[in-house]
């Protein structure tokens, strides 16, 4: 017997009235022209726009309501009525019978609220119907790539969780919220509020990597960027970093490097085995040992790494929150952010491209409420200064968003690379300035970079001990 074809799925339904309730839109309205200031003010402090309402009689009133209220006019039968009679859409609503009713059946002002929340939901089920048939019509319609729709999707969703407004935090809450960090840091006697990066001195400015924050790490070509950053992570996925010797989960997205690169990378600056030991075909038992060592030790951390090439920015936002909801990922490190790309933006070019990009990365970030490490690449312009050839924030390549996006801008540096400097002496020495840091001091950071095993080890001298954290008023301009 020939095998059943699948059953078709069942039509969908056309006629089926979209999800509103006139009797809530009429409340709100009602509500309004009882107490205009009060009631349209807490309308669109919740989100609340003439689209929200589903009759159109009630979407052009409710228009006229706000407009009056934000002009400073009075608001009342008689003003209104006037006012709509000016517009000409007094007839459009059904006159001054309509506005009388909407008065009469709304006794009081006192049930605004709920009626407003009514309105707001119904409003998202609209929107969430909407999207879900321009889903559907994608798959129909679209020649592109599966994932790149089921990528799209999300966003379209991910766009409608993004305009709904929560009410403000009572300013109790939050002073209860601030003393809670601050009793933490009190009792242990440390300024550590963030996931540690293993590394003190760093640790000392940063108070460790913040939730929702974006922090980037820049640097020319081959100065090290992605191996600080796989020390960090490699730190943090296997609980050496933490003070109770907890791993926590990293993500890392490497659009440069291949993950077998990434991995063997990781291996032998864990292991200490120079890579061209291995590059080159010669392997002792005592490395080999030492590989099978590290091996064991990185096989058990919860790291998760996508080595995706050319990634769009929108897919990448997907994949990490996937990533947050199965695995529930504590960090998130990009390699580096200028091979990202932005379709929607590319026509306008690179720099509104990469302003988008960054954009998009530090929303993640607040989304995911995690911190976000990207690695960003520097211009030639330190390199073609006449004075030492240290890195400003105005280098970050491509564009200033970068700087303006960033809760913390770390440069990264090695003197030896530059004879010009008066520390190019030391071929060990790397630096980090911490050039940006919104919610703290600035400073400088001294390591040690073995450069045979690609590892950052901490400095004995630590912070630079003339200005340790040179404090720098944070907020935008720091």
């Amino acid at each position: 017997m020939a095998p059943q074809a699948n059953k078709p799925a069942a039509t969908a339904r056309t006629d089926r009235i979209p999800p509103y309730s006139e009797e809530a839109e009429r409340g709100v309205l009602g509500s309004a022209l009882l107490d205009a200031g009060r009631v349209i003010d807490l309308a669109v402090e919740r989100g609340l726009s003439p689209e929200s309402f589903y009759v159109r009689a009630h979407q052009s009133l409710f228009e006229v309501l706000g407009e009056m209220t934000h002009a400073g006019r009075p608001v009342d039968l008689l003003t209104v009525g006037e006012r709509l009679r000016d517009l000409g859409r007094l007839d459009e609503i059904g006159g001054t019978g309509f506005l009388e009713q909407l008065v009469d059946s709304t006794p009081t002002a006192a049930h605004a609220e709920y009626y407003i929340d009514i309105v707001r939901q119904k409003h998202l089920l609209r929107n969430i119907i909407d999207r879900a048939r321009e889903a559907v019509d994608a798959c129909y319609a679209t020649e592109e790539e599966a994932d790149i729709v089921l990528s799209r999707t999300e966003q379209a969703f991910f766009d409608i969780t993004e305009m709904q407004r929560s009410p403000i935090t009572p300013w109790p809450e939050l002073v209860k919220d601030a003393m809670k960090d601050i009793e933490s840091i009190f009792q242990l006697q440390k300024p550590l509020t963030g996931i540690a990066t293993g590394y003190m001195d760093l640790d000392k400015i940063l108070m460790g990597l913040q939730p929702s924050d974006m922090i980037v790490l820049a640097a020319r070509p081959s100065m090290g960027k992605t191996s600080l950053a796989l020390n960090i992570t490699e730190n943090i996925a296997l609980g050496t970093a933490d003070p109770n010797h907890v791993a926590k989960p990293v993500a890392v997205f490497s659009l440069e490097m291949s993950k077998e690169q990434l991995v063997r990378r990781m291996l032998c600056s864990r292991a200490e085995v120079p890579s061209h030991k291995l590059t080159g075909g010669y392997l002792s038992a005592e490395l080999h040992g030492r590989l099978m060592q590290a091996a064991d030790g990185l096989v058990k951390a919860p790291f998760y790494l996508d080595d995706t090439a050319g990634l769009e920015v929108l897919e990448l936002r997907s994949r990490a929150r996937r990533l947050k909801r199965k695995h529930d990922i504590q960090l998130i490190v990009i390699d580096y952010l200028q091979m990202l790309s932005f379709p929607q933006y590319a026509k306008e070019g690179r720099q509104r491209e990469t302003a988008a990009i960054s954009g998009a990365l530090k929303a993640m970030a607040k989304e995911l409420k995690i911190p976000v490490l990207v690695l960003s690449q520097l211009s030639r312009a330190p390199e073609q200064r006449s004075d030492e050839a240290v890195p400003r924030l105005s280098d970050l390549r491509d564009s200033g968003a970068i700087e303006q996006d960033a809760d913390v801008v770390l440069l990264l540096r090695r003197p030896s690379r530059y004879a010009e400097e008066g520390e190019a002496v030391d071929e060990r020495l790397a630096i980090v300035e911490v050039a940006k840091h919104r919610n703290g001091p600035t400073g400088r950071v001294e390591f040690n970079f073995e450069a045979e095993y690609t590892r950052f080890e901490s400095r004995t001298r630590g912070v630079d001990s003339e200005r340790e954290f040179q404090p720098v008023a944070g907020g935008e301009d720091a």
